[in-house]
């Protein structure tokens, strides 16, 4: 987790790199406990969002975050830079 900045909102929000949870412990509330830690820090500390990635294809990750009531961000794409790229770009 880290902090991130909206623009849009002029204030830092929260973003999750990654959540995972073992198969053999999904179902039992991990994942619910840890987002609504991260939803209780935002409110907390006047955070403008959380944010976290999903990968298109991964089904029951998306049901259960659209049960949650987060949105898909469908109009924005991820960019990246890395390797050879970003070395290039950094001189």
């Amino acid at each position: 987790m880290v902090l991130n900045y909206s623009t849009f909102r002029g204030r830092h929000g929260i973003w999750l790199e990654d959540l995972f949870v073992r198969p053999e412990r999904r179902g039992a509330g991990a994942g619910l406990a840890l987002l609504k830690a991260l939803a209780r820090r935002c409110a907390d500390e006047d955070l403008a969002r959380l944010e976290w990635s999903v990968l298109d294809w991964n089904a029951p990750a998306i049901g259960f975050y659209d049960s949650l009531g987060a949105l898909a961000m469908d109009e924005w794409t991820t960019r990246r830079l890395t390797g050879a790229a970003l070395e290039a770009l950094a001189r």
